[in-house]
């Protein structure tokens, strides 16, 4: 398969996971950039507010995350994956490539992703942290993600879409080399020693789930930093990633990043 064609096989099968993850996405951002008591309370509080659709706002958000993304990350790392596998065979080298190798692949492709579809997550942490806001004169209301880009790059400058640029990119940089580079190599590890096929359900499941827990402890304090810097209304409240870790700890303690 081509970049193309692999990039798109990538952004479709996103874009369809989210009719049934998106309403934990919106939960994600709620809770990185307001108060709850656990993540049961957030998705109560959100619903009774807004009712199920409030669970789903910032939806086409989500499908151009996956558009941009998505389809980046996912179709550089096969891409980059099946280039080393053909670089090995040509030297006569049938064996996988290292676990530091798909790290590192990984992390690639996940930045250049992130670069891209930083304009998608702004839009998608606005959209889905609009209800958040208690004052209704000072929400943004967005029709959709488009609307919403074209409105920031109106009203507040078009480099402001890639406002966090940096805490997305390092985010991305990693979950995608642990998720992606462990997925990898928890599939070699698991088929051979269970005789399961590498692409068998039980395999992606499990190597999947294992590496989704590692991915996201490393990933969470990027997540956050970059959650609260999007969605800030004045452009002077973080001076930096860094400004706005600090802050946050020192207001809501260590934990606040996870």
């Amino acid at each position: 398969l081509s970049l193309f064609e692999r990039g798109a096989l990538g952004a479709a099968g996103g874009i369809a996971t989210t009719f049934f993850t998106h309403p934990f996405d919106v939960v994600r951002v709620q809770m990185q950039v307001s108060k709850f008591n656990g993540t049961l309370d957030a998705a109560t509080k959100i619903a009774r507010q807004g009712g199920v659709p409030a669970l789903y706002a910032g939806l086409s958000a989500a499908w151009l995350r996956q558009l941009t993304y998505g389809s980046g990350r996912l179709g550089i790392y096969s891409y980059l994956l099946d280039m080393d596998k053909r670089a090995r065979a040509g030297r006569g080298d049938t064996s996988p490539a290292p676990f530091g190798s798909k790290l590192l692949m990984g992390m690639t492709s996940g930045c250049i992703g992130a670069a891209i579809g930083n304009p998608a997550e702004l839009a998608l942490v606005r959209m889905g942290a609009d209800n958040s806001i208690a004052d209704p004169a000072k929400r943004r209301n967005y029709a959709n993600s488009i609307d919403c880009c074209v409105r920031v790059a109106k009203e507040e400058g078009f480099l402001t879409l890639w406002r966090g640029a940096a805490p997305t990119i390092l985010r991305a940089a990693a979950l995608n080399g642990a998720l992606l580079g462990i997925t990898s190599e928890a599939k070699t590890q698991i088929s051979s020693r269970t005789g399961w096929s590498p692409t068998s359900g039980a395999t992606m499941f499990c190597s999947t789930l294992f590496a989704s827990i590692f991915a996201n402890i490393f990933a969470m304090p990027f997540d956050v930093v970059k959650s609260r810097i999007q969605q800030a209304s004045n452009p002077s409240q973080y001076t930096s990633m860094l400004d706005c870790a600090r802050k946050s700890v020192a207001s809501e303690g260590i934990l606040v990043l996870w």
